[in-house]
């Protein structure tokens, strides 16, 4: 009887119950709210770990397969990295730190490959020598390094294809003994900033807003250099300014001197590669170096450089240097380029510095003004007396920091790949902001994204800088890639130095900053001639 009553009664209910076509559902519900909850677990279906799962699931082997069978131009680098995914996972969290060394000489032969453009066949090399190195963890992670190393050739040949944009002219040599100096202002990235890195820039597009700014009055990057009667090289790095009495000075008396210009922290390094980049002399000729000197140019060449700025500032100094020395080079032995020339050359030179590195740090200091770096547009804003730098103290030890970013993009997480269109994003809307407030709004969004890029980025210290500063200022960035260095900021009045000062001041734990004033630079890289 009870079982007839229940039944009874949920027929009665079903028949009392609303009916509805699909078309009133549809009536009834939210469907921006539906789609936007549709495009989020299609984010979630994306973060789950298919790498995880595969080797927990024993399928590693076929899946490193399929990604070794993936050898086309356009996804290799992406697949190598994944592979260095899958090995890192099949570790399983033992074997050491995933960034560090990768050059045991039984992967040479596959990097040759690669270097040659052979990709099936390095590919291949690869797989072949990763069988011998999935016995323990630490062979693992080391394979892991290597296919990272691989793909970091990879990079390297797609961005030195920008080779072909630069155009360099031969004009009349300037005597012996006289100086071609060059100046440069550094750059402030005032957003978009890691768009402009490879692959990103290339996989995605890139938009960066920048200025090229003085510091303190004056530009603070230069270089110079003349033809000596000696057939070698003299290379002078000075620590501090033009006339600073820190410096290291490397001689080249023999190409065996220059050979390690691919190696970045050695003596002269970056100094090295501007001579081998712009064709000062050349490694693979069979003629001693004097004798390559003395039939080019007529001599040898002594080559200076300097920076006012602190290590690690984030105002883009070591590219704009190397543009500096490319044109002091150029017009120490009478060869004609123009900006463009030496925005490519720099690209070029990093790569085989073996640093890396984007394209907006050149075009911030080589180019004038206020600028987008997709195109020369440039903003009608004068905002100087409202910029001021702090230097926080605290040095960028970024040193793995573009190596992580770079394997979160060829991971394509999802966060990664929305911020990365979020950076051009805020770029285009900087280039159109008509008001300091809109500027300021972009500048923070700037910092959000450089965090969201590169976690870790900000250290402590600069945090309670920040959060003190907040009432004074429009918006606030650590400049380039963050982690310490030059922060930069709109205040809401102008000429704020000393209120800013007093608050730095009254701030408990923070010690060793300084404060800078900035002056936009309208003229950028500037070729000075010196008797």
């Amino acid at each position: 009887q009870l079982d007839f009553q229940d039944d009874t009664f949920k027929t009665f209910r079903w028949r009392e119950a609303w009916r509805l076509s699909l078309k009133e559902v549809m009536s009834l519900t939210h469907q921006e709210a539906e789609l936007q909850w549709r495009e989020e677990l299609m984010f979630l279906a994306g973060r789950r770990e298919w790498v995880m799962a595969a080797v927990l699931g024993g399928q590693q082997g076929a899946l490193l397969q399929t990604l070794d069978s993936r050898a086309e131009l356009g996804v290799a680098a992406r697949c190598l990295s994944c592979i260095a995914d899958v090995l890192v996972c099949m570790a399983g969290g033992k074997g050491g730190l995933r960034s560090g060394p990768a050059a045991n000489k039984a992967w040479s032969p596959a990097y040759s490959l690669l270097e040659e453009g052979n990709l099936r066949g390095g590919v291949k090399a690869l797989a072949e020598q990763r069988a011998h190195w999935l016995s323990r963890p630490d062979l693992l992670v080391r394979a892991a390094r290597h296919y990272e190393g691989a793909g970091q050739v990879l990079l390297r040949q797609a961005v030195m294809s920008s080779q072909r944009f630069i155009s360099i002219g031969q004009g009349e040599v300037p005597p012996l003994e006289e100086w071609q100096e060059v100046e440069c202002p550094a750059r402030l990235d005032l957003a978009g900033g890691w768009s402009d890195t490879p692959p990103i820039a290339f996989e995605h597009g890139g938009s960066v807003t920048n200025v090229a700014v003085k510091v303190d009055g004056k530009r603070p990057i230069g270089a110079r250099a003349r033809r000596i009667r000696e057939p070698r090289l003299l290379l002078v790095s000075y620590a501090g300014g033009r006339d600073s009495e820190v410096a290291t000075e490397t001689v080249c008396d023999s190409l065996d001197d220059l050979r390690d210009y691919c190696q970045p922290h050695a003596p002269g390094a970056l100094l090295k590669a501007v001579c081998v980049c712009s064709g000062l002399v050349s490694l693979s000729s069979q003629h001693p170096l004097g004798d390559q000197l003395m039939q080019r140019w007529g001599g040898g060449v002594e080559l200076h450089s300097w920076s006012v700025l602190p290590t690690g500032s984030g105002l883009g100094t070591s590219s704009i240097l190397a543009g500096a020395l490319l044109a002091a080079v150029y017009s120490c032995t009478g060869r004609t380029y123009n900006t463009d020339s030496l925005i490519h050359g720099v690209l070029y030179l990093e790569q085989i510095l073996t640093t890396g590195g984007g394209w907006q740090d050149q075009v911030g200091g080589l180019v004038g003004g206020v600028k987008v770096g997709r195109s020369r547009a440039s903003l009608p804003l004068q905002v100087e007396q409202h910029l001021l730098l702090v230097y926080t103290g605290k040095t960028r030890l970024a040193r793995n920091l573009l190596q992580d970013v770079v394997r979160s993009w060829y991971s394509r997480q999802p966060s990664m790949v929305q911020n990365a269109q979020q950076l051009v994003e805020n770029s285009e809307e900087c280039a159109r902001a008509c008001s300091l407030r809109r500027l300021g709004v972009c500048l923070d969004r700037s910092w959000l994204q450089k965090k969201l890029m590169a976690p870790g980025c900000e250290p402590a210290s600069v945090r309670v800088m920040m959060d003190a500063l907040r009432p004074l200022v429009l918006g606030q960035s650590l400049a380039g890639a963050g982690g310490g260095g030059f922060l930069y900021l709109l205040t809401r009045e102008p000429r704020q130095r000393e209120a800013v000062l007093q608050v730095l001041h009254n701030t408990t734990g923070l010690r060793d900053f300084s404060i800078h004033s900035v002056e936009l630079d309208m003229d950028g890289i500037q070729v000075l001639l010196q008797s």
